[in-house]
Protein backbone atom coordinates (compact mmCIF):
# COMPACT_ATOMS: atom_id res chain seq x y z
CA UNK A 1 0.00 0.00 0.00
CA UNK A 2 2.79 2.17 0.70
CA UNK A 3 4.50 1.88 -2.58
CA UNK A 4 0.86 3.04 -4.54
CA UNK A 5 1.25 5.83 -1.79
CA UNK A 6 5.01 6.84 -2.50
CA UNK A 7 4.17 6.55 -6.06
CA UNK A 8 1.07 8.67 -6.16
CA UNK A 9 2.36 11.62 -3.96
CA UNK A 10 5.78 11.45 -5.48
CA UNK A 11 5.34 14.52 -7.85
CA UNK A 12 2.95 16.57 -5.77
CA UNK A 13 4.17 19.84 -5.29
CA UNK A 14 1.00 22.10 -4.64
CA UNK A 15 -1.09 21.19 -1.57
CA UNK A 16 -4.37 21.88 -0.89
CA UNK A 17 -4.85 21.77 2.77
CA UNK A 18 -8.70 21.91 4.00
CA UNK A 19 -8.97 22.11 8.17
CA UNK A 20 -12.06 21.43 9.30
CA UNK A 21 -13.86 22.59 12.52
CA UNK A 22 -13.39 19.88 14.64
CA UNK A 23 -9.56 19.74 13.99
CA UNK A 24 -9.52 23.64 14.91
CA UNK A 25 -11.79 23.60 17.61
CA UNK A 26 -11.63 22.88 20.97
CA UNK A 27 -13.68 23.16 24.31
CA UNK A 28 -12.77 26.98 24.57
CA UNK A 29 -13.53 27.82 20.62
CA UNK A 30 -10.36 28.06 18.54
CA UNK A 31 -7.52 24.98 19.31
CA UNK A 32 -4.82 27.50 18.93
CA UNK A 33 -2.13 24.49 20.21
CA UNK A 34 -3.40 22.25 17.34
CA UNK A 35 -3.79 25.86 14.79
CA UNK A 36 0.12 26.29 15.88
CA UNK A 37 0.82 22.69 15.80
CA UNK A 38 -0.32 22.18 11.75
CA UNK A 39 0.96 25.68 11.25
CA UNK A 40 4.04 24.95 11.81
CA UNK A 41 3.88 21.44 9.74
CA UNK A 42 2.45 23.57 7.13
CA UNK A 43 5.78 25.88 7.59
CA UNK A 44 8.14 23.23 7.47
CA UNK A 45 6.62 22.04 4.06
CA UNK A 46 7.23 25.22 2.29
CA UNK A 47 10.79 25.08 3.59
CA UNK A 48 11.23 22.44 1.38
CA UNK A 49 10.17 24.17 -1.65
CA UNK A 50 6.29 22.68 -1.74
CA UNK A 51 3.57 25.57 -2.10
CA UNK A 52 0.48 25.33 -0.17
CA UNK A 53 -3.11 26.88 -0.25
CA UNK A 54 -5.60 26.15 2.69
CA UNK A 55 -9.12 25.94 3.11
CA UNK A 56 -10.20 26.45 6.57
CA UNK A 57 -13.67 26.52 8.65
CA UNK A 58 -14.05 27.64 12.21
CA UNK A 59 -15.13 31.08 12.10
CA UNK A 60 -18.46 30.23 13.25
CA UNK A 61 -17.63 28.17 16.40
CA UNK A 62 -14.56 30.57 16.61
CA UNK A 63 -17.59 33.65 17.13
CA UNK A 64 -19.78 31.59 19.08
CA UNK A 65 -17.13 31.40 21.79
CA UNK A 66 -16.14 34.84 21.44
CA UNK A 67 -19.46 35.71 22.28
CA UNK A 68 -20.13 33.22 24.85
CA UNK A 69 -22.45 31.06 23.28
CA UNK A 70 -22.71 27.67 23.99
CA UNK A 71 -25.80 26.13 22.22
CA UNK A 72 -27.11 26.08 18.88
CA UNK A 73 -27.11 28.75 17.05
CA UNK A 74 -31.11 29.27 16.02
CA UNK A 75 -30.91 31.26 12.87
CA UNK A 76 -29.28 32.16 9.46
CA UNK A 77 -28.86 35.88 10.93
CA UNK A 78 -26.83 34.36 14.20
CA UNK A 79 -24.90 32.26 11.90
CA UNK A 80 -23.21 34.88 9.26
CA UNK A 81 -23.00 37.45 12.52
CA UNK A 82 -21.42 34.70 14.25
CA UNK A 83 -19.19 34.23 11.49
CA UNK A 84 -18.48 38.02 11.35
CA UNK A 85 -17.35 38.27 14.86
CA UNK A 86 -15.17 34.76 14.44
CA UNK A 87 -13.28 35.07 11.50
CA UNK A 88 -11.20 38.05 12.32
CA UNK A 89 -9.88 36.42 14.77
CA UNK A 90 -9.27 33.33 13.19
CA UNK A 91 -7.19 34.88 10.87
CA UNK A 92 -5.19 36.53 13.35
CA UNK A 93 -4.49 33.36 15.05
CA UNK A 94 -3.62 31.85 11.52
CA UNK A 95 -1.48 35.57 11.08
CA UNK A 96 0.38 35.25 14.50
CA UNK A 97 1.03 31.10 14.18
CA UNK A 98 2.44 31.89 10.24
CA UNK A 99 4.68 35.19 11.31
CA UNK A 100 6.26 33.24 13.79
CA UNK A 101 8.09 31.35 10.59
CA UNK A 102 7.97 34.76 8.76
CA UNK A 103 5.56 33.88 6.19
CA UNK A 104 2.61 36.14 5.19
CA UNK A 105 -1.09 34.99 5.20
CA UNK A 106 -3.86 36.29 3.05
CA UNK A 107 -7.74 36.33 3.22
CA UNK A 108 -9.56 35.59 0.85
CA UNK A 109 -13.83 35.05 1.30
CA UNK A 110 -15.75 33.40 -1.63
CA UNK A 111 -19.53 32.81 -1.81
CA UNK A 112 -20.70 30.20 -4.79
CA UNK A 113 -21.15 33.30 -7.35
CA UNK A 114 -17.76 33.98 -7.07
CA UNK A 115 -16.93 30.93 -8.95
CA UNK A 116 -20.11 30.10 -10.70
CA UNK A 117 -18.67 33.16 -12.99
CA UNK A 118 -16.31 32.31 -15.21
CA UNK A 119 -14.53 35.69 -15.26
CA UNK A 120 -14.30 35.84 -11.01
CA UNK A 121 -13.14 32.73 -11.11
CA UNK A 122 -10.45 33.56 -13.60
CA UNK A 123 -9.58 36.21 -11.31
CA UNK A 124 -9.65 34.34 -8.18
CA UNK A 125 -7.19 31.86 -9.73
CA UNK A 126 -5.06 34.63 -10.70
CA UNK A 127 -4.73 36.12 -7.35
CA UNK A 128 -3.96 32.81 -5.88
CA UNK A 129 -1.28 32.74 -8.38
CA UNK A 130 -0.10 36.03 -7.51
CA UNK A 131 0.15 35.03 -4.21
CA UNK A 132 1.78 31.74 -4.56
CA UNK A 133 4.48 33.77 -6.25
CA UNK A 134 4.69 36.12 -3.30
CA UNK A 135 5.32 32.87 -0.91
CA UNK A 136 1.90 34.45 0.63
CA UNK A 137 0.00 31.58 1.93
CA UNK A 138 -3.76 31.89 0.90
CA UNK A 139 -6.23 30.98 3.91
CA UNK A 140 -9.47 30.84 2.00
CA UNK A 141 -13.05 30.31 3.64
CA UNK A 142 -16.67 30.50 2.74
CA UNK A 143 -18.13 34.28 3.43
CA UNK A 144 -20.36 33.17 5.58
CA UNK A 145 -21.25 36.71 6.39
CA UNK A 146 -23.10 37.43 3.35
CA UNK A 147 -23.78 33.79 2.27
CA UNK A 148 -27.26 32.99 1.72
CA UNK A 149 -28.57 29.46 0.31
CA UNK A 150 -28.75 30.28 -2.76
CA UNK A 151 -24.85 31.18 -3.05
CA UNK A 152 -23.75 28.78 -0.22
CA UNK A 153 -21.37 25.99 -1.14
CA UNK A 154 -23.16 23.98 1.35
CA UNK A 155 -20.03 23.14 3.18
CA UNK A 156 -15.82 23.76 2.85
CA UNK A 157 -15.74 20.26 2.25
CA UNK A 158 -17.28 21.48 -1.66
CA UNK A 159 -15.43 24.80 -1.38
CA UNK A 160 -12.35 22.72 -1.20
CA UNK A 161 -12.66 20.83 -4.32
CA UNK A 162 -13.60 23.84 -6.72
CA UNK A 163 -10.22 25.28 -5.06
CA UNK A 164 -8.58 22.31 -6.46
CA UNK A 165 -10.02 22.70 -9.85
CA UNK A 166 -8.86 26.56 -9.66
CA UNK A 167 -5.22 26.18 -8.38
CA UNK A 168 -4.46 22.91 -9.99
CA UNK A 169 -3.42 21.48 -7.12
CA UNK A 170 -1.59 18.14 -6.91
CA UNK A 171 -2.83 16.66 -3.85
CA UNK A 172 -5.84 17.79 -1.32
CA UNK A 173 -5.75 16.72 1.84
CA UNK A 174 -9.16 17.03 4.11
CA UNK A 175 -7.95 17.12 7.63
CA UNK A 176 -11.03 16.06 9.86
CA UNK A 177 -11.23 14.25 13.51
CA UNK A 178 -11.37 10.92 12.16
CA UNK A 179 -8.69 8.23 11.23
CA UNK A 180 -9.92 8.32 7.95
CA UNK A 181 -13.16 6.51 5.79
CA UNK A 182 -14.59 3.65 7.75
CA UNK A 183 -16.38 0.86 6.04
CA UNK A 184 -18.68 0.94 8.77
CA UNK A 185 -19.95 3.84 11.30
CA UNK A 186 -17.51 3.53 13.59
CA UNK A 187 -19.80 4.95 16.46
CA UNK A 188 -21.94 2.07 15.30
CA UNK A 189 -19.84 -0.89 15.16
CA UNK A 190 -16.56 -2.00 16.73
CA UNK A 191 -15.69 -3.94 13.55
CA UNK A 192 -15.11 -0.48 11.53
CA UNK A 193 -12.60 -0.27 9.96
CA UNK A 194 -10.47 2.40 7.86
CA UNK A 195 -9.87 1.67 4.41
CA UNK A 196 -6.66 2.94 3.58
CA UNK A 197 -7.02 3.10 -0.47
CA UNK A 198 -10.00 3.81 -2.30
CA UNK A 199 -9.42 2.97 -6.38
CA UNK A 200 -12.79 3.74 -7.12
CA UNK A 201 -16.28 5.22 -5.16
CA UNK A 202 -18.35 3.11 -5.99
CA UNK A 203 -21.95 2.69 -4.90
CA UNK A 204 -20.68 0.94 -2.07
CA UNK A 205 -18.35 3.40 -0.97
CA UNK A 206 -20.71 6.20 -1.00
CA UNK A 207 -23.66 3.77 0.84
CA UNK A 208 -20.64 3.67 3.57
CA UNK A 209 -20.69 7.56 4.22
CA UNK A 210 -22.72 8.70 6.94
CA UNK A 211 -24.34 12.22 7.00
CA UNK A 212 -23.66 13.13 10.72
CA UNK A 213 -21.93 16.22 11.16
CA UNK A 214 -20.01 17.49 14.24
CA UNK A 215 -21.32 19.87 16.64
CA UNK A 216 -19.16 22.97 15.27
CA UNK A 217 -19.25 21.38 11.52
CA UNK A 218 -21.17 21.54 8.39
CA UNK A 219 -20.27 18.63 6.45
CA UNK A 220 -20.27 14.90 7.61
CA UNK A 221 -18.71 11.63 5.70
CA UNK A 222 -20.85 11.52 2.66
CA UNK A 223 -19.71 14.92 1.90
CA UNK A 224 -16.15 14.48 2.10
CA UNK A 225 -17.26 11.19 0.11
CA UNK A 226 -18.32 13.67 -2.45
CA UNK A 227 -16.05 15.81 -2.29
CA UNK A 228 -14.08 13.13 -3.35
CA UNK A 229 -15.43 12.36 -6.35
CA UNK A 230 -14.74 15.81 -7.55
CA UNK A 231 -11.23 16.22 -6.81
CA UNK A 232 -10.33 12.69 -8.67
CA UNK A 233 -12.59 13.54 -11.66
CA UNK A 234 -9.94 16.61 -11.98
CA UNK A 235 -7.15 13.95 -12.16
CA UNK A 236 -6.42 14.75 -8.33
CA UNK A 237 -4.96 12.58 -5.35
CA UNK A 238 -7.78 13.14 -2.57
CA UNK A 239 -6.79 12.46 1.61
CA UNK A 240 -8.62 12.17 4.70
CA UNK A 241 -6.75 12.18 7.56
CA UNK A 242 -6.55 12.73 10.78
CA UNK A 243 -6.29 16.59 12.09
CA UNK A 244 -4.78 16.64 15.29
CA UNK A 245 -2.07 13.65 14.88
CA UNK A 246 1.42 15.24 15.59
CA UNK A 247 3.46 15.04 12.05
CA UNK A 248 0.49 14.28 10.23
CA UNK A 249 1.58 16.49 6.91
CA UNK A 250 4.74 15.12 6.94
CA UNK A 251 3.53 11.52 7.13
CA UNK A 252 1.30 12.02 4.29
CA UNK A 253 3.85 13.57 2.10
CA UNK A 254 6.22 10.68 3.03
CA UNK A 255 4.02 8.16 1.60
CA UNK A 256 3.19 6.60 4.79
CA UNK A 257 0.04 4.56 5.59
CA UNK A 258 -2.09 7.39 7.16
CA UNK A 259 -5.67 8.04 6.77
CA UNK A 260 -7.56 7.30 3.37
CA UNK A 261 -6.05 7.86 0.40
CA UNK A 262 -8.92 8.07 -2.79
CA UNK A 263 -7.00 7.61 -6.09
CA UNK A 264 -7.42 10.08 -9.09
CA UNK A 265 -9.48 8.61 -11.97
CA UNK A 266 -7.17 7.92 -15.33
CA UNK A 267 -9.38 9.53 -17.36
CA UNK A 268 -9.99 12.92 -16.02
CA UNK A 269 -11.65 16.21 -17.10
CA UNK A 270 -9.78 19.45 -18.12
CA UNK A 271 -10.51 22.24 -15.76
CA UNK A 272 -13.02 24.21 -17.71
CA UNK A 273 -15.41 20.95 -18.13
CA UNK A 274 -14.67 20.24 -14.22
CA UNK A 275 -15.92 23.89 -13.59
CA UNK A 276 -19.28 22.86 -15.73
CA UNK A 277 -19.10 19.97 -14.19
CA UNK A 278 -19.05 20.63 -10.24
CA UNK A 279 -19.13 24.44 -9.73
CA UNK A 280 -22.01 25.80 -12.14
CA UNK A 281 -25.58 24.81 -10.86
CA UNK A 282 -28.30 23.58 -13.71
CA UNK A 283 -30.81 26.42 -14.80
CA UNK A 284 -32.77 23.12 -16.34
CA UNK A 285 -32.86 19.70 -18.60
CA UNK A 286 -32.72 18.70 -22.52
CA UNK A 287 -34.16 15.11 -22.65
CA UNK A 288 -32.25 13.11 -25.39
CA UNK A 289 -33.10 10.45 -27.41
CA UNK A 290 -30.69 6.91 -27.58
CA UNK A 291 -29.25 8.28 -30.69
CA UNK A 292 -27.79 11.61 -28.91
CA UNK A 293 -27.35 9.88 -25.99
CA UNK A 294 -24.63 7.00 -27.73
CA UNK A 295 -23.55 10.13 -29.73
CA UNK A 296 -22.45 12.10 -26.36
CA UNK A 297 -21.37 9.37 -24.24
CA UNK A 298 -19.70 7.09 -26.34
CA UNK A 299 -18.58 9.00 -29.56
CA UNK A 300 -17.94 12.12 -27.79
CA UNK A 301 -19.71 14.19 -29.75
CA UNK A 302 -22.18 17.58 -29.79
CA UNK A 303 -25.58 18.01 -28.71
CA UNK A 304 -27.68 18.47 -31.55
CA UNK A 305 -31.52 19.81 -32.63
CA UNK A 306 -32.32 16.75 -33.65
CA UNK A 307 -31.83 14.48 -31.05
CA UNK A 308 -33.84 16.50 -27.75
CA UNK A 309 -37.23 15.09 -27.30
CA UNK A 310 -38.46 17.78 -24.27
CA UNK A 311 -37.53 20.67 -22.32
CA UNK A 312 -37.76 21.63 -18.54
CA UNK A 313 -36.82 24.85 -17.31
CA UNK A 314 -36.70 28.08 -18.36
CA UNK A 315 -32.84 29.02 -19.37
CA UNK A 316 -30.81 31.54 -21.53
CA UNK A 317 -27.78 31.55 -23.69
CA UNK A 318 -24.80 30.02 -21.86
CA UNK A 319 -26.71 28.71 -18.96
CA UNK A 320 -25.64 25.15 -17.70
CA UNK A 321 -28.22 22.70 -18.21
CA UNK A 322 -28.71 19.00 -17.57
CA UNK A 323 -28.94 16.20 -20.36
CA UNK A 324 -30.63 13.55 -19.61
CA UNK A 325 -32.07 10.21 -20.79
CA UNK A 326 -35.92 8.79 -21.19
CA UNK A 327 -35.53 7.44 -17.89
CA UNK A 328 -34.24 10.52 -16.30
CA UNK A 329 -30.82 9.59 -16.14
CA UNK A 330 -27.88 12.32 -15.76
CA UNK A 331 -25.77 12.10 -19.09
CA UNK A 332 -23.98 15.22 -19.17
CA UNK A 333 -24.11 19.08 -18.28
CA UNK A 334 -22.80 21.78 -20.41
CA UNK A 335 -23.65 25.15 -21.87
CA UNK A 336 -26.55 26.21 -23.93
CA UNK A 337 -26.19 27.86 -27.25
CA UNK A 338 -29.95 28.53 -27.44
CA UNK A 339 -32.38 29.44 -24.82
CA UNK A 340 -35.11 27.14 -23.67
CA UNK A 341 -37.86 28.61 -25.50
CA UNK A 342 -35.62 28.22 -28.82
CA UNK A 343 -35.06 24.66 -28.33
CA UNK A 344 -38.23 24.30 -27.96
CA UNK A 345 -39.03 25.19 -31.30
CA UNK A 346 -36.14 23.61 -32.88
CA UNK A 347 -36.00 20.59 -30.61
CA UNK A 348 -36.17 17.07 -32.78
CA UNK A 349 -35.16 19.10 -35.85
CA UNK A 350 -31.65 18.58 -38.66
CA UNK A 351 -29.50 21.61 -37.74
CA UNK A 352 -29.89 22.88 -41.36
CA UNK A 353 -33.85 23.81 -40.61
CA UNK A 354 -32.74 26.14 -37.26
CA UNK A 355 -32.64 28.90 -39.34
CA UNK A 356 -35.91 28.80 -41.27
CA UNK A 357 -37.75 28.09 -37.70
CA UNK A 358 -35.83 30.85 -35.71
CA UNK A 359 -35.26 33.08 -38.33
CA UNK A 360 -30.89 32.80 -37.76
CA UNK A 361 -28.59 30.37 -37.08
CA UNK A 362 -25.72 30.89 -34.61
CA UNK A 363 -25.08 27.34 -33.87
CA UNK A 364 -25.38 24.18 -35.57
CA UNK A 365 -25.24 22.64 -32.28
CA UNK A 366 -27.63 22.92 -28.95
CA UNK A 367 -24.43 22.06 -27.04
CA UNK A 368 -20.61 22.31 -28.53
CA UNK A 369 -18.69 19.12 -27.42
CA UNK A 370 -15.92 21.53 -25.76
CA UNK A 371 -18.70 23.35 -23.39
CA UNK A 372 -20.15 19.38 -22.24
CA UNK A 373 -18.88 17.43 -19.05
CA UNK A 374 -20.24 14.04 -19.39
CA UNK A 375 -20.99 12.26 -16.25
CA UNK A 376 -18.17 9.07 -15.99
Amino acid sequence: MTSIRKSTLQNVKKVLIKIGSAVLTGQDGLDLQIIEQLVDEIADLTKKGYQVVIVTSGAIASGKHRMGINGPLKSMPQKQAAAAVGQSRLMRVYSNAFGKHGIYVAQILLTMSDLTDRKRFLNVRNTLSTLTEWGVIAVINENDTVAVDEIKFGDNDHLAAMIANITEAHLLINLTNTEGFYDKHPGLSKKAKVISLVKEITEEIEAAATADTSSVGMGGMKSKVIAARKVTAFGIPYIIAPGKDKGILQAIIAGKDKGTLFLPMSEHMNSRKHWIAFTLRSRGKLIIDDGARMAIVEQGKSLLPSGIIDVEGDFGVGDPVLCVDGKGVTLAKGLVNYGSQEIHKIMGLKSSKIEQVLGYKDYDEVIHRDNMAVKK
